[in-house]
């Protein structure tokens, strides 16, 4: 079962120095999966590239029920994957972790790691990469 995820407390603290300069008028426009560049990967899963730069990755994906990914490494980039909805089973050097909506998982570079969806319902996901990772992958 999902859970619902809220946001914050409405409280704002003020950007630090480093946002501020890092935040241009480029930069700042929103972003959806209608906006985001698609593409399609393994058997009958989607991304979307909210944000694709050199220093930058985020991508939200989806994965119908009994999808998975092919066991892999980076040798450079870090990961972030955040569970949207549904829950995945993240194997991560060989050893099996269920993660459910609301929670995530840092995978550092040179750690083997696989994603599937073993439920019978499909997944959306968050995943955050830096550098970004699709140059970076060394398929096991």
């Amino acid at each position: 079962m999902a859970k619902k995820i809220h946001s914050g407390s409405g409280q704002t603290s003020p950007p630090s120095a480093g946002s501020v300069q890092a935040s241009s008028s480029a930069t700042a426009s929103s972003v959806s999966r209608d906006s985001a560049e698609h593409y399609r990967w393994g058997v009958d899963c989607d991304g979307w590239h909210l944000v694709k730069d050199t220093e930058l990755s985020v991508i939200e994906e989806f994965m119908p029920p009994g999808a998975a990914e092919i066991r892999h490494y980076h040798e450079r980039s870090q990961q972030f994957f955040y569970i949207l909805t549904g829950e995945v089973l993240m194997e991560i050097n060989g050893e099996n972790k269920l993660i459910a909506a609301g929670s995530g998982v840092r995978i550092l570079p040179g750690t083997s790691h696989q994603i599937r969806n073993p439920s019978s319902g499909p997944v959306r996901f968050l995943v955050v990469s830096q550098p970004p990772s699709h140059d970076d992958r060394v398929d096991q």
